[in-house]
């Protein structure tokens, strides 16, 4: 049998995601996805992410629940601003955890498991305000552990370097934080990446293949700015900071330059390669890593 190609357009995959779903964010953030999520309104969505990428999707209107470790905003922004408005007004729900619980309940939906024991957080207030989180007794050895319910994933959105047209993916460096657990408990896994590679060049260097049989795969470079690529590009600081002032007006009641960011690089470009042509190839150039 012919090998069936899984190169796919930003619709087709975007198309996978439905209003409620559970989706996942790897690292860095795959930004082309999340802006085609946020321009196809979406919403009702639990997200497991972390950092400024989650807070577009909050800012975008699409996240209901956040599974998150982490979402400080940077650039003496100790909590990003659009998170912590929805955090304090209940417009999301906040699932609260840190990264053992995190990678504990993906761990389990990857195998298949309703729970698994963590012993991290024991003694700190974490199974107290999240109820679903559950005070076990080791029936081994007796000792006091946290039960973490399996965090089932619909579909997981990763960025990373190359792959071939088959879904075998390279990431440069190494793979993100959090990417092979969100893989492993995902139904679907999406990978944009930088660049095409031959079938040919991942068969002479299969040690250098960090997830194989994605479920789609999607060409675009430049795919995670503002954020970095490895040995592609760095972070654009001054975009960053010009989403995160607007998103911090936006939640004080200022909604203008929100409204202006949003619709000039999400649902003015129709597409990836539009929010490339917004952003400009001086600036893009001008992020070269190497």
């Amino acid at each position: 049998m012919e090998r069936k190609s899984v190169l796919a357009t930003e619709d087709e995959a975007v198309d996978w995601i439905k209003n409620g779903m559970t989706i996942a964010l790897g690292e860095p953030a795959p930004m082309s996805m999340v802006r085609h999520v946020i321009r196809n309104r979406i919403t009702g969505l639990t997200v497991v992410g972390s950092g400024i990428a989650l807070d577009y999707m909050i800012a975008g209107g699409c996240v209901s629940k956040v599974i998150s470790y982490y979402a400080g905003g940077g650039f003496g922004i100790p909590v990003a601003p659009s998170f912590r408005h929805g955090a304090q007004t209940g417009d999301i729900e906040v699932w609260e955890c840190e990264e053992g619980v995190v990678t504990s309940g993906l761990e389990a939906a990857a195998k298949g498991l309703p729970f698994l024991p963590w012993r991290g957080g024991i003694g700190t207030s974490i199974p107290e305000v999240n109820k679903d989180i559950r005070i076990m007794e080791d029936p081994i050895n007796g000792e006091t552990l946290l039960a973490v319910p399996a965090i089932q994933v619909d579909v997981a959105l990763l960025h990373a370097s190359k792959a071939d047209v088959y879904g075998n993916v390279q990431h440069q460096g190494g793979p993100g934080w959090l990417d092979l657990f969100l893989r492993r408990a995902a139904k679907k896994t999406v990978v944009q990446i930088e660049k095409i590679i031959s079938n040919e060049e991942v068969r002479a260097n299969p040690w250098a293949t960090t997830i194989s049989n994605a479920d789609a795969v999607i060409r675009a470079t430049y795919g995670a700015h503002p954020f970095y690529s490895r040995g592609y590009y760095v972070q654009d600081k001054n975009h960053l900071k010009q989403y995160l002032e607007a998103a911090s007006l936006a939640v004080n009641g200022e909604r203008t330059y929100i409204e202006e960011y949003f619709n000039r690089y999400i649902y003015g470009a129709r597409n990836h390669l539009a929010y490339l042509e917004e952003v400009g190839v001086t600036r893009l150039l001008s992020l070269y890593e190497y």
